[in-house]
C-alpha cells in the first residue's frame, strides 16, 4: 500500500483544501494519508471524512514547531486526539507566536524604509489556496519578494534581524502529543532544513523524548535514509514517512515522492 504521511493543506501552508487533497492522494494511488499541517489540526477532520468516504487509510497528524538551543525542530504527531485541550492550546500558543512574528516582520520592514505598513498589512487579506503565509503574500502582492526562496535568502534573514520565535521545547511538544494518544517523531532530521547534516542532528537530539524519526522524505538522500532507518531499527524507535508536499506551493515536492509503502514504515496500530 502506497503511503504519504507528510502533506500541508490550506490550513497552513499548502495550496489545498481537503477536497483537493484527497482528490490528489487518489489520483496518485495513495492507499494511506496524514495530513500534517504546520501547528493546527484545522483540516484533520474535514480530509479524515472524505480520506474514509474514497476507502482510503487516515492518519491524524500535526507538524509542530520546538526550539532546541536557539533552532526550530519540527516535531510530527500521529494518531492525535483532536479535541485534546493541552494540544490545542500548544497548537494555538505557536500560531499566535507565528502571526506575532509575521506582524514584527513588517514593522522591521517599515522602519527599514521599504514600502509597508502594519495598518495596511492588518486590512490586508489573501487566498489560502495560493500557498504560504500571510508575510510572504502581502511582500509577494506588493512586489517586493519573489517566491518562498526569496523570503528566506532575502528578507527573514539576520541582517533584518529577523528570525523564528522561541517555540516550546522539544519535551513540552512531545509531552502534549503524548497527552493526546499520540506519537511524537522528528521531521526531516536529514534534510537542509536543520543544516549541519544528519550526525550532528542525531547528536543534538539523542536525550529527547522523541518515539522515532521521519526517515523518507523527499528532502533526504538515500543513503541519508539508510542511516535513519539504520538508527530507528538498531534503538527500536518508530519510522514514518512523506512527501511534504504543499500542493503546487512548492513545486519540487510532488505527493507520494519518495515512494513508500506500509512495508516502509514502522508505525504499529497507526499504519
Amino acid at each position: 500500500m502506497r503511503i504519504d504521511l507528510h502533506i500541508h493543506s490550506t490550513a497552513s501552508d499548502g495550496t489545498w483544501d481537503p477536497e483537493q487533497l484527497v482528490a490528489a492522494a487518489c489520483q496518485v494511488g495513495l492507499g494511506a494519508l496524514a495530513v500534517t499541517d504546520h501547528d493546527t489540526v484545522a483540516n484533520v477532520a474535514a480530509t479524515e471524512r472524505l480520506a474514509l468516504a474514497a476507502g482510503l487509510k487516515f492518519i491524524r497528524g500535526a507538524e509542530i514547531c520546538a526550539t532546541k538551543q536557539g533552532h526550530c525542530f519540527h516535531i510530527l504527531g500521529y494518531g492525535l486526539a483532536l479535541d485534546d485541550k493541552p494540544l490545542l492550546e500548544l497548537l494555538a500558543h505557536n500560531e499566535a507566536l507565528l502571526a506575532q512574528k509575521d506582524e514584527d516582520s513588517i514593522a522591521l520592514l517599515a522602519k527599514e524604509g521599504w514600502p509597508v505598513s502594519v495598518a495596511e498589512f492588518h486590512a490586508y487579506d489573501y487566498d489560502r489556496h495560493r500557498g504560504g503565509w500571510k508575510a510572504l503574500a502581502y511582500l509577494q502582492d506588493k512586489g517586493l519578494c519573489r517566491n518562498v526562496q526569496d523570503f528566506f535568502t532575502r528578507i527573514f534573514t539576520p541582517e533584518h534581524n529577523l528570525a523564528f520565535p522561541t517555540f516550546p521545547s522539544i519535551g513540552e511538544v512531545v509531552a502534549a502529543i503524548h497527552g493526546a494518544g499520540g506519537v511524537a517523531l522528528c521531521a526531516h532530521a536529514a534534510s537542509d532544513f536543520h543544516g549541519p547534516g544528519l550526525e550532528p542532528v542525531l547528536a543534538q537530539l539523542v536525550e529527547e523524548p522523541l518515539d522515532g524519526f521521519e526517515c523518507y522524505h523527499s528532502g533526504h538522500s538515500l543513503e541519508d535514509t539508510r542511516k535513519l532507518v539504520a538508527h530507528c531499527r538498531a534503538h527500536g524507535l518508530l519510522i514514518s514517512g512523506g512527501s511534504d508536499c504543499h500542493g503546487s506551493f512548492v513545486p519540487s515536492r510532488h505527493l507520494g515522492e519518495p515512494l513508500i509503502t506500509d512495508e516502509d514504515v514502522y508505525l504499529p496500530g497507526l499504519v
